[in-house]
């Protein structure tokens, strides 16, 4: 997505864009009430386990197969709420710099934050089903 100051820019929006999406949600819905989150944390497990497979045997974050899984992944977080496609790069950030979450993404590789993170990318660079980013323009 760059490199440079451009690229910790975009980083730095999509930080923003996860902090405050989230935040909207979580006061919308009474803290995601609507949300069955063992069922969530299974779904995740499973999928964690299939790109762990494919991680294994050298697949590339921008394989078809990956991108699919990807999108299990975007359809999960969507039970939560729609992001725009900056909050979910900055879900990807927050998988790497949260120490929690990188520990438990890399309990099922030690690379599965750094790969997830560039599948993540690559799927958001194709721009499909992502929620308008909070407080862009729209056209008629």
């Amino acid at each position: 997505m760059g490199t440079g100051a451009v690229g910790n820019s975009y980083e730095d929006e999509c930080r923003q864009s996860l902090a405050e999406e989230q935040a909207k949600s979580l006061a919308a819905t009474n803290d995601w009430e609507h949300v069955d989150r063992e069922q969530v944390h299974r779904d995740w497990d499973v999928l964690y386990r299939e790109i762990t497979a494919f991680l294994a045997g050298g697949s590339l974050p921008g394989d078809q197969q990956i991108q699919e899984l990807v999108r299990r992944h975007f359809d999960i977080v969507s039970r939560f709420y729609l992001p725009s496609r900056e909050a979910y790069v900055g879900m990807s950030l927050f998988y790497a710099e949260d120490e929690a979450m990188r520990a438990f993404h890399d309990s099922y590789h030690p690379g599965m934050v750094e790969f997830l993170g560039a599948a993540i990318k690559v799927f958001a660079e194709q721009g499909n089903g992502f929620a308008p980013r909070a407080g862009a323009e729209t056209s008629a």
